[in-house]
């Protein structure tokens, strides 16, 4: 056993001798005042704690340790503080997307716009009338809200709004074909992010899935080789983040609705993105369908996000025909799966955005999707102007591509500029990391042994703090 020198010894006993009594660090001004907005209880154990780790602090220095009884406190204080903001701090943060990914799964999706963000925060802040009638004085539904608005936008006879797609893939087939067959292609029983399997929805649905054709060909013949009595309706799903190229085939939708038409069958279509139509100015989405497109096919009912596309807050869509749209709206399940009041003034806000074509721009899905390439390369050279007088920083605009993301247009390529930075001495791994520890955290990419920024996906207003967490980054 290894022991310390009598000097050491000493040298820690006096140092330790310096930490005051719980009852005397909470005297001290801050934390008296901290004590009426986190309470007795729990600045006691902040302080506790902040004894702790400087009595550790002191015996693996030695006693090497604040140098008077008035800095041991002030170190206890700041310590404690920093104890009670961690313990109450939420994890859920703003960051800056940098990534050029616009719809981006991981960081929250698609971003709200401002009119949105308002209205939403004015409903939260009060009551609503989201199940109350105001022009009967009683009771109402809060089905109608968004649904007058999307009808208009879509064409729909009827909508209704839940609280994310996959939910309202789930409780369509509940509603329309519990116990009966789901007739889908092979090639469209697609898992997308988050294990969302097309059979295990159907399985839990109720529903018994029929599987037709093969994995890269499917033509209309063998739907219709398949119907039968307990066939409760045709399923078509948006192949969302991949594509099958090649030696392909699929029935058109009019095609398809067309022969479920015949046998008095309606067809149910999992659209994914929820694209409702503007200006393509790069064509990035000419392959993707948009609702009013589907609905003009003869789908009877079309699901899509609002968090994708459409450019709004997390929720499922559910378009179509009114006697169906009303069964599914009766079904048990609605209750378990409905949205709240945010995410319907939320919605409303962005449709309202939508249903003026000037003002869709004013969203940023859609500002980000038209974003020209001189915008944005303007933009870069902004930045790195910021950044000149920073020597070991070497910045410059190169070509890049940002892409649609949360599995909407496969494969997509937007021309872009990007940022591609380097510091002397630190690898790009580091310097990544040290942007992604910032306040706020930079989210960027790496490619060809530098970082890269894309300026499409950061906000006009969020250009000043990207600059600030750039130079630190460097100058850590």
């Amino acid at each position: 056993m290894v022991s310390c020198s009598p000097r050491r010894r000493n040298r820690v006993m006096t140092s330790l001798r310096s930490i005051p009594s719980i009852d005397t660090l909470l005297g001290r001004p801050a934390l008296a005042r901290a004590i009426a907005t986190h309470g007795h209880e729990s600045v006691t154990g902040a302080a506790r704690q902040a004894a702790d780790a400087l009595r550790d602090e002191i015996r693996q220095l030695g006693g090497h340790g604040p140098g008077s009884d008035e800095e041991a406190a002030a170190w206890l204080e700041r310590r404690a503080l920093d104890i009670l903001r961690a313990r109450v701090a939420p994890s859920l943060r703003r960051v800056i997307n940098a990534t050029g990914v616009i719809i981006h799964t991981n960081l929250g999706r698609a971003p709200l716009a401002a009119e949105a963000i308002e209205r939403a925060g004015r409903i939260a802040g009060g009551y609503s009338n989201l199940e109350y009638d105001l022009e009967a004085g009683d009771r109402g539904h809060r089905h109608v809200h968004a649904e007058r608005l999307l009808r208009e936008l879509t064409g729909a006879e009827a909508a209704l709004v839940v609280n994310n797609n996959a939910a309202a893939t789930l409780v369509v087939l509940a509603a329309l074909a519990d116990g009966r067959e789901v007739i889908v292609s092979r090639g469209e029983l697609v898992e997308i992010g988050g294990g969302f399997r097309i059979p295990e929805v159907l399985a839990e649905s109720g529903a018994v899935m029929r599987e037709v054709g093969t994995t890269n060909r499917t033509r209309v013949t063998d739907y219709a080789a398949a119907i039968g009595e307990r066939t409760a309706l045709l399923l078509r799903v948006h192949p969302s983040n991949f594509r099958i190229e090649g030696f392909t085939e699929r029935p058109g939708l009019a095609e398809l609705t067309a022969l479920a038409h015949r046998f008095k069958l309606p067809v149910f279509e999992d659209l994914g993105s929820g694209w409702l139509g503007a200006e393509d100015p790069d064509g990035s989405l000419r392959d993707e369908p948009s609702v009013t497109s589907s609905l003009r096919a003869g789908a009877d009912l079309v699901a899509f996000s609002g968090d994708k596309l459409l450019g709004g807050p997390q929720a499922g869509i559910v378009t179509g025909r009114r006697d169906l749209i009303d069964q599914v709206r009766r079904h048990p399940l609605m209750r378990a799966v409905r949205a709240d009041k945010l995410t319907y003034a939320a919605v409303e806000s962005t449709l309202g955005l939508w249903a003026d074509a000037p003002s869709r721009l004013r969203i940023p899905v859609v500002r980000m999707l038209t974003m020209s390439v001189s915008e944005i390369e303007t933009r870069a050279k902004r930045l790195i102007e910021q950044l000149n007088d920073i020597r070991s920083l070497t910045a410059e605009v190169v070509d890049g591509a940002s892409t649609t993301g949360g599995g909407s247009a496969p494969g997509s390529a937007l021309p872009t500029k990007l940022v591609a930075l380097a510091v002397e001495g630190v690898s790009a791994a580091s310097l990544e990391a040290r942007l992604r520890a910032g306040d706020p955290p930079v989210i960027a990419r790496i490619r060809d042994g530098r970082v890269v920024l894309d300026l499409r996906t950061v906000a006009d207003g969020d250009g000043p703090e990207l600059a600030t967490s750039v130079r630190r980054a460097a100058q850590s």
